[in-house]
Parts: C-alpha cells; sequence; structure tokens
C-alpha cells in the first residue's frame, strides 16, 4: 500500500517533478559536462561532486513518481466541527498539564516539531473524528494516556508545508 495523499499532496509532488525535470536537471548536467571538461577525472573533485548531485535529483525524481504511482487519494468526510485532515486542534494533556496545538496532515507532512501530526500517528487516530469537549484515549507505545479536545478549526494553508525526503 502507498502513501495516503490529499489532492493538494499530489500537487504540490507534481510540481517539484516538473521543476526538477524541467530546470534543476539541465543545470545539472552541464555542470557535470563543463566539470568533465576540467581535465583529468580521476583527480577532479568538481566532476564526482556535479555527478553525485545529478545523480540525488533523479533519485529524488524517482522516488516522487514512485510516490504517485502507488498513493492512495484521501478526503476526509468528516462533519462541520470534527477533527479531520488540515483541521487545526488544541488539545490539554491532564498528564502534563499542558496545552498543545496541533494541525492534522498526512504522512508525508507529519512533523511533530513543527505541529504536524499525522493521521497515522497514534495521536492523529485517536483525535479524528471527535469534537471540542470530547476526551479521547491514545494509545502508544504499549501504555495510553487521555487528552481533552479543547477546540477544533479549519487550517488556513497547506502550502508552507513541506514533501519529506525519503
Amino acid at each position: 500500500m502507498g502513501e495516503r495523499l490529499t489532492k493538494g499532496d499530489v500537487e504540490k509532488i507534481e510540481r517539484e517533478i516538473e521543476e526538477r525535470k524541467l530546470v534543476l536537471r539541465p543545470k545539472l548536467i552541464e555542470a557535470v559536462k563543463e566539470a568533465r571538461a576540467q581535465g583529468d577525472l580521476s583527480e577532479n573533485f568538481e566532476y564526482y561532486a556535479a555527478k553525485r548531485e545529478k545523480n540525488q535529483n533523479e533519485s529524488r525524481i524517482g522516488y516522487l513518481e514512485r510516490m504517485l504511482k502507488f498513493a492512495t487519494i484521501v478526503t476526509d468526510n468528516a462533519k462541520e466541527g470534527e477533527v479531520a485532515l488540515n483541521t487545526t486542534v488544541e488539545v490539554y494533556i491532564p498528564e502534563d498539564d499542558e496545552k498543545e496545538t496541533y494541525r492534522i496532515v498526512t504522512s508525508i507532512r507529519g512533523n511533530s516539531l513543527k505541529g504536524l501530526i499525522s493521521i497515522d500517528s497514534p495521536l492523529g487516530k485517536a483525535l479524528l473524528h471527535h469534537k471540542a469537549g470530547d476526551k479521547v484515549e491514545v494509545k502508544a507505545g504499549g501504555g495510553s494516556y487521555e487528552v481533552e479536545i479543547l477546540s477544533v478549526s479549519e487550517a488556513d494553508s497547506e502550502e508552507n508545508d513541506t514533501i519529506r525526503a525519503f
């Protein structure tokens, strides 16, 4: 099974592939040619660096194309006021006496350090389709803890989220 992606994820990946193929690839090919023209390849570090960068670009293109090929497009049919994809949720964690704010995203955008919680994470799974005022149990690492949902709102935009690299 492939990644679960939103239509926005797919569009962003397609834009990155196009940029890498049409803009970056020709520049990298030219850099390899220029470095090769400098002479003896056995001691030409610029050539090997340019070749490595070109290969990394090609690997990233292949990775993104495979991701799209096997992806499942997800939409969330949650009711208004429920935690769903691309909603922002504020939770209270009684165990730590802390309030946290997260945005629910697909797994390729997940980044807990930036407050982006994947729908496939234990917390994301527990919060989905619940409303403000609900208390949910999060099962993680052989144990569990409780969180209370304080508020649920639509997220501003997913435009600044990055697609994680391989």
